[in-house]
């Protein structure tokens, strides 16, 4: 029972951290890197990436929950793109957010199941397939919830773009943000390691 409720306690304070830095990059528009023609590489869903690697798929949702609301909260009171107001519809903001971790989870939890020799290399090449799996979830689930609940309103805006053509345009960004999700996940979860904690939760619940 005490180590049950070890795990608790660090899944609880995994979200609480991840979920409060999740709140802050929001605010402060921290976890936005500016790009090219007024766009911007997000890396607000990598919270909910490392919390899922290092927490445990509740802590994953929990975090997810928290990043799409406040996205919806801030489409909602300050919306700064064309597309945000189309935000304030969960099925948008929150669905895809909290998708991120399932994926993340299972592809984890599938990939790392075959380290039976629980080898830190493989380890961390399978966290960054997660991340970077978990990374493409944000967009494809959010483009593609966009066209399914703003259709006319969006091939308005992309000139006639389907949902294709529209993520092939994404593209270059999608994996500018896959990839900066792959080296901060691996930085956390080593660092973890290192600092010789236990095993993560989704660890020992893939043993």
């Amino acid at each position: 029972m005490k180590t049950n409720n070890q795990e608790m306690i660090r899944a609880l304070a995994v979200t609480a951290a991840l979920g409060a830095l999740t709140i802050v990059l929001t605010i402060t528009r921290l976890g936005f890197i500016p790009w090219f023609s007024g766009a911007a590489i997000t890396i607000l869903h990598v919270p909910v990436i490392i919390a899922t690697l290092l927490g445990g798929l509740w802590a994953g949702l929990g975090v997810g929950l928290v990043f799409g609301l406040s996205s919806l909260i801030q489409a909602a009171v300050g919306p700064t793109g064309v597309l945000d107001p189309f935000f304030v519809n969960p099925i948008v903001s929150v669905l895809p957010r909290m998708l991120i971790a399932l994926i993340t989870f299972f592809v984890f939890k599938a990939l790392q199941s075959m380290n039976k020799n629980n080898s830190p290399f493989l380890k961390q090449g399978f966290v960054g397939v997660a991340a970077f799996l978990g990374s493409l979830t944000n967009t494809v689930f959010v483009i593609g919830a966009l066209y399914a609940t703003h259709y006319t309103d969006l091939v308005a805006i992309t000139e006639g773009a389907g949902y294709i053509a529209f993520l092939i345009m994404l593209l270059p960004q999608a994996l500018l943000e896959a990839g900066a999700s792959v080296v901060l996940s691996i930085a956390v979860v080593s660092l973890y390691d290192v600092s010789g904690r236990k095993k993560s939760k989704l660890e020992q619940e893939i043993e």
